[in-house]
């Protein structure tokens, strides 16, 4: 059996320091406060932290720090607290960001309903209440995946694909949440709409999320949402 925390070598400049093999909270909230450990205090030779769902990368410059050294440098690290307790990092925000459930804009939510037992009212009401973690920003620009949603959203993503959501789409899948940054296909299914532009490239912070923030999506009627000015997006600072 695997144990956990490990650290496995990425190339010949990266170690990645894993916390789980699955996506859990306490592996999340490792993964997060250990990247902001290190970039609270970092180690000679380290040039970059980023985090996926469960892990931490850490690339380095080998002529800065050997290998074995960022090695057994990490190793002590690790060891010092439990990182699976541990506070998440500061600056984390709460954003309720207004979603339209279902109808023109999000078609597949009776569809994810149905697979997670439950009616349509019923989804609507578990995932606008329900208040899910930024775990981690990947697969375009800004782009947030959030968890995790109650054991009734535990289902799997479609066998083919939806040929196109709109930047804006929340989808869902296996207890979590998409929100996506782009027009893309996708094999998640498509259960709200929102009005969020997640990459702004002109700004001096092009990304609207964080890892380690917590969202919420309240529901909205799509005469409310056609009326929106704006994204109508209220922040909230938690730490």
């Amino acid at each position: 059996m695997t144990s956990f925390p490990r650290i496995d070598p990425v190339g010949l400049d990266g170690l990645l320091v894993r916390f789980g093999d699955a996506l859990s909270e306490p592996a999340n909230r490792a993964a997060l406060a250990f990247r902001a450990g290190l970039e609270r205090d970092a180690p000679a030779g380290i040039e970059e932290c980023a985090t996926s769902l469960v892990s931490t990368f850490v690339r380095f410059d080998p002529l800065g720090i050997s290998l074995d050294d960022l090695h057994a440098t990490l190793t002590e690290r690790l060891t010092a607290q439990d990182w699976y307790s541990a506070d998440l990092p500061e600056g984390r925000r709460r954003l309720h960001i207004p979603t339209v459930y279902g109808g023109d804009h999000a078609p597949q939510l009776a569809e994810a309903a149905e697979a997670a037992g439950l009616t349509e009212v019923e989804a609507i009401a578990s995932l606008s209440q329900s208040e899910v973690r930024v775990t981690t920003i990947g697969f375009a620009p800004g782009q947030p995946y959030l968890g995790t949603l109650p054991e009734a959203w535990d289902i799997p993503r479609q066998t083919a694909l939806t040929p196109q959501v709109p930047v804006g789409a929340l989808v869902v899948a296996i207890r979590q949440l998409v929100l996506f940054s782009v027009t893309t296909p996708t094999g998640w299914r498509h259960v709200g709409q929102t009005k969020a532009r997640l990459f702004q490239p002109e700004s001096e912070t092009p990304f609207l999320l964080r890892a380690g923030d917590v969202v919420q999506f309240p529901a909205i009627s799509a005469e409310e949402f056609a009326n929106l000015e704006g994204d109508g997006i209220r922040v909230e600072r938690l730490t």
